[in-house]
């Protein structure tokens, strides 16, 4: 069992910045992927971003390409999305999975799950 714990999450004004982390830990980590997933009220979840752990190759929505930037930190067990620029309708709950054999990476099709951090963005 692998679990994700979210952090980071806030309110910030519109065109700044915030940065989010993801701790995995139980048993040895050795997922094929880690993405970022956000939720808005009255909408579906939707993919954001992922990471292809042990090759570190980076996957975007559309909507926060240019924008936001994922990362991970393999010694840390920890994956991090970095928002920039950010806009009002990027307002959502993020959630962190992660996937632990080769599948497609943009869709809901992963194995864990955090319980998710709020993200708030308003003038």
């Amino acid at each position: 069992q692998v679990q994700l714990v979210e952090s980071g999450g806030g309110w910030v004004q519109p065109g700044g910045s915030l940065r989010l982390s993801c701790a995995a830990s139980g048993r040895t980590f050795g997922s094929y992927a880690m993405g970022w997933f956000r939720q808005a009220p009255g909408k579906e979840r939707e993919f954001v971003a992922a990471i292809r752990w042990t090759v570190g190759i980076a996957y975007y929505a559309d909507s926060v390409k240019g924008r936001f930037a994922i990362s991970r930190d393999s010694a840390k067990n920890t994956v991090y999305l970095h928002l920039n620029s950010l806009k009002p309708e990027d307002t959502a709950v993020y959630y962190c999975a992660a996937m632990a054999a080769p599948g497609p990476i943009a869709t809901s099709d992963y194995d864990y799950w955090g319980r998710g951090t709020q993200v708030t963005v308003s003038s």
